[in-house]
């Protein structure tokens, strides 16, 4: 058995993870720049902000485009880069009939029936001590 190409195989799998691994953001939190800012410029371009979190470093926000449609993004929180954006509709694994014939998924929400700092009335509530 040669040992050179077991080698050279494990070598090129070991770099190659830490290229596809790396998709957080690594900002200093000393360089970050506060939520409220990024809600403000969002709600600007016509965004509706259901929700702004930090995930993996990065500011997740949970809310609707322009045209409607529900997205989530990420944003680096010291340029407020756009990192990632996916839209709900996007996912391969709902491809369900039964979600077209009820027309609620498929109708833009309007700024009256939309949450405001994510706050929907009905859901329960969780204190964390």
């Amino acid at each position: 058995m040669k040992i050179k190409p077991i080698v050279i195989t494990f070598s090129l799998l070991l770099m190659s993870s830490n290229a596809l691994a790396d998709d957080d953001c690594d900002d200093p939190i000393a360089g970050w720049q506060p939520r409220e800012n990024l809600r403000q410029q969002l709600e600007s371009e016509g965004w509706t902000v259901f929700r702004i979190k930090v995930d993996d470093g990065c500011y997740e926000v949970k809310g609707r485009d322009p045209d409607g449609h529900r997205v989530e993004a990420e944003y680096s929180p010291a340029t407020f880069e756009l990192m990632e954006m996916e839209r709900e509709d996007d996912d391969d694994d709902d491809d369900d009939d039964s979600r077209g014939k009820s027309g609620s998924y498929s109708k833009p929400i309007s700024e009256e029936q939309a949450p405001r700092k994510g706050i929907i009335k009905g859901r329960p509530t969780v204190t964390v001590e």
